[in-house]
């Protein structure tokens, strides 16, 4: 599976290499992984051997390195061919799962995600063609056979289930580019692929469920459990997406009158009532004392400003109702989207209150948690 962007940190697990820059990483839920199919393997290695024990859970382990580099081959094609496209991967990881690849931006066309998306399981597909035809040059009945032919089911299997039109699969990223091409909105796509991801997620345990009860047969607690830890997996990557989509649609139309409170700058020394008559005289609801050289300075606590009595609201220094901004506490006001959100992701740093500027002059004042609240509306 491909992800458009990187986690904000890098997964953690062993780096076994790096491939174009970006560090292969065996996460440690892998570990489980590789013991559990290693145990559901050796019967079938014990079925066709009268090796030793230790002998038949060596070849066994030998599928479960098999099938983990056809994953790594399957994320490798990702990357790669991503990078040649102009998107740079962040990191390949092995998984509990599987494994997915990060890269460090989205692709900038519908016809990039598609391909990068589809490749992955295209390489599967060819891996799948060469170990049935390398099972063909041995004993079907061998160790060896079985070894092969179980490369070539699972990679068969991995292609088709990969390229199922639903995230967060890579077929669901192939059917986000559709719908991306087709509405001109990368987050419409997003948040329909998502959806049919959630229809599979119900429909593929309502298969393992439902579909022995309709044949007059009794479900397999196993082949249960195993779909539902699948369709669980589905559900979340998909749930994901949905919000994923829809939080991205809300930040590309994000402005600034949607998350600033108006505000008008007035200097350091003035009273708190001039500084009151001066906002009310432009519409403005928030107060900015401006230093000497007009940087925002501060700004006014307005229950602190409505608690001085107005008899002395004259005489009492606008400085003393105020809340220091530390330098650098300032957005460029004509931003908007993902750019702005990124200013005030940058300026909250140090303050979770900013002021935005827009020639100069302050026209507005914007709180860390009114953005939140604006994108989750």
């Amino acid at each position: 599976m491909s992800t458009p962007r990187p986690p904000a940190r890098r997964t953690q697990g062993w780096v076994i290499g790096r491939v174009v820059g970006a560090p292969v990483i065996l996460a440690p839920s892998w570990l489980i992984a590789a013991v559990v199919l290693t145990l559901v393997f050796a019967p079938s290695v014990r079925a066709r051997s009268d090796a030793s024990s230790p002998v038949v859970y060596a070849v066994a382990a030998a599928f479960v390195v098999l099938l983990f580099g056809s994953v790594l081959v399957h994320e490798l094609a990702h990357g790669l061919v991503a990078r040649a496209r102009g998107q740079q991967p962040h990191e390949f990881v092995l998984t509990l799962w599987g494994g997915h690849t990060s890269f460090g931006g989205g692709a900038p066309t519908p016809a990039t995600s598609a391909l990068v998306a589809a490749v992955g399981p295209f390489a599967n597909l060819v891996l799948a063609v060469a170990f049935l035809g390398a099972a063909h040059l041995v004993d079907p009945w061998s160790v060896g056979g079985l070894l092969l032919y179980s490369g070539a089911i699972s990679n068969g299997f991995v292609a088709v289930f990969n390229m199922i039109p639903g995230l967060p699969l890579d077929g669901g990223r192939v059917l986000e580019a559709a719908v991306w091409a087709a509405t001109k909105n990368r987050h419409t796509g997003t948040v329909a692929a998502g959806w049919v991801g959630r229809i599979f997620a119900v429909l593929l345990f309502a298969w393992a469920l439902a579909w022995p009860l309709v044949r007059g047969v009794q479900p397999d607690l196993v082949n249960v459990v195993w779909t539902a830890f699948i369709a669980a997996f589905l559900w979340a990557g998909a749930t994901a997406s949905v919000r994923s989509g829809k939080t991205e649609k809300a930040v590309h139309h994000l402005t600034l009158g949607a998350i600033a409170t108006p505000a008008v700058g007035v200097p350091h020394d003035d009273s708190v009532a001039h500084a009151g008559a001066t906002a009310a005289g432009v519409g403005a609801q928030e107060v900015v004392l401006l230093s000497p050289d007009g940087r925002p300075a501060a700004y006014v606590d307005r229950s602190a400003a409505a608690a001085v009595p107005h008899v002395a609201a004259g005489s009492t220094p606008l400085s003393s109702v105020a809340v220091t901004l530390p330098v650098g506490s300032t957005v460029d006001g004509t931003l908007t989207g993902q750019a702005l959100v990124q200013a005030i992701g940058a300026a909250t740093r140090t303050s979770p209150v900013v002021v935005a500027m827009v020639d100069g002059r302050v026209v507005g004042l914007i709180r860390a948690t009114d953005v939140i609240a604006a994108i989750r509306a």
